[in-house]
């Protein structure tokens, strides 16, 4: 744990670059009735049944020294 911690601890250096990566996975939803638009006075209506169209993972790396993503 230390020594990764040491690493944030030092200078960037682009030829030595530490990046970062992550994952997160996210189901993908639909719903399964259309919502009631909003009206003047009262806000959009929606159910809470939904239909599932299955999982995708996401993904993402990170240099955070550089700004880059």
């Amino acid at each position: 744990m230390y020594d990764i911690l040491d690493l944030y601890e030092e200078d960037y250096d682009p030829k030595k670059p530490l990046i970062c990566l992550d994952e997160k996975p996210k189901q993908l939803l639909m719903d399964k009735r259309m919502s009631i638009p909003m009206k003047s006075g009262s806000s959009e209506k929606y159910d809470y049944e939904y239909v599932r169209n299955g999982t995708a993972n996401i993904f993402m790396a990170v240099e955070f020294k550089a700004g880059k993503r």
